[in-house]
């Protein structure tokens, strides 16, 4: 089965949170500091990875808890 990752985007009413694949959100929070704990946990669960999209839509970070095919050196 292939890993989903987890998307925190911008609703009008609020940041929600969607697994890849879906078109309903999990979860709509009121601040986008609570969609991100709660998709941390939704991520690490899955061992998937964590996208954090801004205002603007565009992406602003993203955190891996899975395990990367191409870990970085050093």
């Amino acid at each position: 089965m292939a890993k989903k990752d987890v998307h925190i985007t911008q609703r009008p009413a609020g940041w929600a949170v969607v697994i890849s694949g879906n078109e309903k959100a999990s979860k709509v929070l009121d601040t986008q500091k609570q969609a991100i704990d709660y998709g941390r946990e939704i991520a690490k669960t899955n061992a998937s990875e964590l996208v954090i999209h801004g205002k603007d839509g565009k992406i602003r970070d993203k955190d891996s808890y899975g395990n990367d095919n191409y870990p970085p050196k050093g």
